[in-house]
C-alpha cells in the first residue's frame, strides 16, 4: 500500500512539473516563432527591393542622380532614404529637403508619385559646391529597408 501511495504522489508531482514547464516554455517558443517570422518577412522584403543608380551628372549647380527600382516591390518612404554624396573619399550624408545648405529632393520621373517597380526617381542634390573639372564624385542611396546602390561619376 505504501508503494502505491508513493507512486501516486510521484506521478502527480511529475504531471505538475510537466505542466509548469510547459506553461513557462510555451510563450517563449511562440515569441521565438514570431521573431523568426518577422525576420523572414523583413529579409524577403529586402531581397525583393532592389535599386540601381543608372546615371549621375552635374546639372548646373546641382547633381542629378537617376535611381531605378529594379525590384518587385514598391519602395516606401523614399524621403527617409539615406543619400551620401561628395568627392571620392570625402563624402557625407546629405539631409532630405531642408531648404538650406546641402540637401536633396526627389521626383518620380515616369509616372505617379509612388516609386513602383520599373519607375525611376531623379534625386537632385542642391547647395553643393563642386570642386572643378576632373573631380570624381561618389553617390550612395540607401532606402529605408536597407537596399542600396552606389555610383561614381566625374564632372
Amino acid at each position: 500500500m505504501d508503494k502505491l501511495v508513493v507512486t501516486s504522489l510521484l506521478i502527480v508531482v511529475g504531471v505538475i512539473s510537466v505542466i509548469t514547464m510547459f506553461n513557462a516554455l510555451y510563450p517563449l517558443i511562440g515569441q521565438n516563432a514570431d521573431a523568426m517570422t518577422s525576420m523572414q518577412t523583413r529579409m524577403d522584403e529586402r531581397f525583393k527591393t532592389q535599386i540601381e543608380i543608372v546615371h549621375a551628372a552635374k546639372a548646373g549647380s546641382e547633381a542629378w542622380v537617376w535611381v531605378k527600382n529594379i525590384g518587385s516591390l514598391r519602395v516606401l518612404g523614399t524621403e527617409s532614404s539615406d543619400v551620401f554624396f561628395g568627392p571620392q573619399g570625402n563624402f557625407a550624408r546629405i539631409a532630405y529637403n531642408t531648404g538650406s545648405g546641402v540637401y536633396w529632393d526627389y521626383q518620380v520621373e515616369n509616372g505617379g508619385s509612388d516609386w513602383n517597380p520599373t519607375n525611376t526617381v531623379r534625386i537632385a542634390i542642391k547647395g553643393f559646391t563642386f570642386l572643378g573639372s576632373g573631380t570624381r564624385y561618389f553617390i550612395k542611396v540607401v532606402v529605408p529597408n536597407g537596399a542600396s546602390a552606389e555610383y561614381y561619376f566625374s564632372e
